[in-house]
This record gives C-alpha cells, structure tokens and sequence, in this order.
C-alpha cells in the first residue's frame, strides 16, 4: 500500500494528530510519502519514522498511490486536488481545522475512520472539476487550471461594479452588472456561492450552478446549468484588470481576456465512510433541521 500525506500548517495539537495518521500507517506496513514542506513543518519526524519519503510536486502523485490523505480543514483539501489531479487517487480527508465540510473525518474518530478505510468500509464519491481557458493564453495558473468548487471572477482595486457579459455555448445569456461571478460546482455549492444565495447541489448532481455577488440588477438570480455547459465571460469595467481565482488560487487577468469555463474530463473521488453521507453533513454542519427556538 501507497500512501500520501499533504497539509499545509500544523498546531501543537495537530502535530499529534498527523503523528497519528503516520504511525498508523507505517504500522500496517504502508510505503508512506510526506509533501516536503508539510514534513518540515512536523518536530521530530525524521527521528520518530525513518521509512518515510518526501515528494514536492503533483508530477509524483500517480495512480500507484493507494490514498492521499489530506490534514487540515476545507481549504487543504482544495490544495490537495492540485496534487492529485487526473490520477484518480482518492482523497481521505481528515479534519484539523474548524468547519471541516469536506474534510470531515474528526480527530476523535480518526483511528477507527482509518480501519475503515482500510478494510475498505467507504463508497467513493466523484466530484466534478472545473477547467479555466483564458483567451489569448498568458499561462496565468499554468498547468493546474482547475477547480473543484468554483470558478470566481470579481472586480479588482475599485469600488465600482464590474459587467460580466456571460454565454452559455456561445449563446448570449446576460450581461451582469456585479462585484463578481461565481461558476460553481456541486461541491461548491456548498462554499462561497452558497454564501451568495445560491442552491445547495448534491454531489452526483450533473449542474453547475451560475451565481452573480451583489447584482446591481436585482433580478439577476442564480441559474442552474447542465455541467455540459461551455461558460464564456468578457469582463469590462472602469479598471484595466480584474480578479480570476480558481479555489484557493487567484490571478490578475487584463480586461480583454476572454474566459472559457467548462467540465474537466476527469473527476476527483472523494472518500465517503459507510457512516457517512452529504446529507449527514449538511446537518451536522449546516444545522438543518436545528431548532434554535429553545
């Protein structure tokens, strides 16, 4: 078995946790790789576990690996599909940050959600990705141009409105007259367009979801698309540059960039236990259903 190890910062109390992980599976005789900053970042390592290898790039992330297990919050899962890419290596998503909805395997059940993975007591959950064109190429986020929640254009080093002129397989839809543009994924649904008003989308759900942040025309809503949609914006506005971030990752694009958003051919799998669901998630995250009148 093949392991990969990926986080982005550590506490006292997560560097015990991440030690862990690693002696469990060091223990089950697994060949275990640590993202080298991450290692650096754990006292003591190299002297507690002498077996292990480091990697720095998405380069060594193949199908070979059995699992690549993220430590962190939401955000280091985002990071962690930059890695995995196209291999198709599931991605095992323990919590050692704060709302943790993607990665939502808790410290304290960490050992037996372990077993479980082991023993093979999951179902894969497939998530589609998001891939950005820009138009003319200036490389802008290189060969890791995809996300797995969303796709965000907003206005940058102003206070006025952007207008995002918007087709949907080349078919004019809109011109929206915003503080940006949201393209998000199922999985995004649940992240920063849900916090613009958009629908929660179940995972296997084949929709992307279009979602202005803060109209000026107030009945520009939310619209739901099939995920075979090709997405062509033309940003204009009183400035030169705006603002593209994919996840996590931002870049400044000139106003004559042409974006093309569509589906990746490939798809993330994300690791869901057998006591687990989405919908168990949205309660226990989300408070549906929780009665706050008492």
């Amino acid at each position: 078995m093949k392991i990969i190890i990926y986080g982005q910062s550590t506490t006292d109390y997560s560097c015990q946790v991440i030690k862990n992980v690693i002696r469990f599976f060091v223990e089950h005789q697994a060949e275990v790789y640590v993202e080298a900053a991450f290692y650096d970042l754990i006292p003591d390592l190299n002297q507690e576990f002498n077996s292990l290898k480091k990697f720095e790039s998405h380069h060594t992330v193949d199908a070979s690996f059995d699992y690549f297990i993220s430590l962190g919050g939401d955000g280091t899962v985002l990071r962690s599909v930059t890695f995995v890419a196209d291999s198709g290596v599931p991605i095992f998503a323990i919590n050692t940050g704060r709302l943790g909805f993607l990665a939502n395997i808790q410290p304290d059940t960490i050992l037996h959600s372990l077993q479980q993975l082991i023993n093979k007591q999951y179902v894969l959950s497939a998530r589609t990705v998001l891939e950005l064109e820009c138009i003319p190429n200036k490389n802008e986020f290189s060969e890791v141009n995809f996300a797995l929640n969303e796709v965000t254009v907003s206005r940058k080093d102003t206070t006025s409105m952007i207008t995002i002129e918007t087709y949907l397989n080349d078919e004019y839809l809109t011109s929206y007259w915003a503080d940006g543009l949201i393209i998000a994924t199922p999985t995004g649904s649940t992240g920063y367009s849900l916090s613009c008003g958009g629908p929660v989308l179940t995972p296997e759900v084949s929709s992307l979801v279009v979602n202005p942040i803060a109209p000026h025309n107030l009945n520009a809503r939310p619209l739901v698309v099939p995920d075979e949609t090709q997405i062509k914006l033309k940003v204009s506005g009183r400035e030169n540059q705006f603002l593209v971030s994919l996840d996590s990752r931002i870049a400044i694009i000139d106003q004559e960039t042409e974006l093309i958003i569509k589906k990746k051919p490939f798809k993330i799998n994300m690791v869901t236990l057998q006591n687990e669901s989405f919908l168990r998630t949205l309660r226990n995250k989300l408070l549906w259903g929780e009665d706050k009148r008492n």
